[in-house]
């Protein structure tokens, strides 16, 4: 999982990710926006799940995270479509929208996220 970490000229960070997890940058972008207590939060639920087979959520305003002992799911919230919604042999982009990774490596992206936060 690639990643680069970039302020715009008013100073706000923006995250971007490689293909197939570009979710994590906008969970990252939109739910966290710099609020290390989230990270916290998410870091704690990390530690006690791994190596279990229990699982946690954490709901936002437009992404949710699952965590369980040895993945995270990003979703965005709007992506629920009712089967008849779409017509056949078509489909919907979601790439950008839902991501699976491995704990460890998301927490590696958290980490380096917390660096570059610092180095202001």
């Amino acid at each position: 999982m690639d990643y680069e970490f970039l302020r715009d000229i008013t100073g706000v960070v923006k995250v971007r990710m490689s293909m197939g997890h570009e979710a994590v940058g906008h969970w990252l972008n939109e739910e966290v926006k710099g609020d290390m207590a989230l990270l916290d939060e998410v870091e704690q639920a990390a530690r006690e799940t791994k190596g279990s087979e229990r699982q946690w959520q954490r709901p936002g305003h437009e992404y949710t995270l699952w965590l369980d002992g040895e993945e995270v799911i990003i979703r965005a919230n709007q992506l629920e479509f009712a089967g008849d919604e779409i017509e056949e042999g078509m489909s919907y982009y979601d790439e950008e929208s839902l991501c699976f990774c491995g704990i460890e490596d998301f927490l590696q992206v958290i980490h380096a996220y917390r660096d570059f936060m610092n180095q202001r």
